[in-house]
């Protein structure tokens, strides 16, 4: 367990760096990854439904199978402690209930209420094309990446987010249903091997309107 966690959120938010090069000699437990996940997954999503799902590959032959449809990240891969393969559930609306049970059952909002949110979210995510699905659980499996890249950070380890890998065969090389699950990033996690340079960000003045 790394004990070094910081609470800085400035040196959390602006020390991050994309690290391509580990040091593989060092393993992050098991608990510490789920730890981390348990502080991403804290990340908003739509209507709470929570529709990312995670395999963690950490295995020798899980790398040398994800190296197969992920051959141009070769060191990311291969160094890393671990890597986290971040997917969409389509079928994400399932677990509406469950969810919305427990909110209902901790007294964060009345039963009646809940019974009306359902009665709205259900049907109307039932109804959405496969697109819209695949829309927005792309959307928020962003947002809980992102949030897991900080966390990782915060731990004292570098991450590498990678989309550089063959969509069509990640999830059923991983042991999913490629008609269930969309794959949205993979990213490597580590003990950083060499320092990476600052990054260059545009102006605000060039990225924004105001009307």
């Amino acid at each position: 367990m790394n004990n070094s966690i910081t609470n800085n959120f400035s040196e959390v938010l602006h020390g991050r760096r994309t690290i391509k090069k580990y040091d593989p000699n060092f393993k992050i437990s098991r608990e510490e990854i789920i730890e981390m996940l348990e502080d991403a997954t804290s990340a908003p999503s739509a209507f709470n439904l929570q529709p990312w799902r995670f395999v963690i590959i950490e295995s020798d032959k899980g790398k040398e199978d994800l190296l197969e449809i992920a051959p141009f990240n070769f060191s990311q891969i291969n160094t890393s402690s671990a890597v986290i393969a971040v997917f969409g559930d389509l079928k994400f609306v399932d677990r509406a209930e469950e969810i919305y049970k427990e909110t209902a059952d901790l007294g964060y909002i009345p039963h009646e209420i809940k019974d009306k949110i359902l009665a709205m979210v259900v049907p109307m995510y039932n109804q959405f094309s496969m697109d819209e699905k695949k829309e927005s659980v792309i959307l928020d499996g962003g947002l809980v990446s992102m949030q897991f890249m900080l966390t990782a950070h915060a731990h004292g380890y570098a991450t590498n987010p990678m989309s550089g890998f063959n969509k069509e065969k990640i999830a059923a090389v991983l042991g999913l249903d490629p008609e269930q699950y969309v794959p949205i990033l993979i990213i490597s996690i580590g003990k950083a091997a060499s320092e990476a340079r600052p990054p260059v960000r545009l102006p605000i003045s060039q990225i924004t309107e105001w009307k």
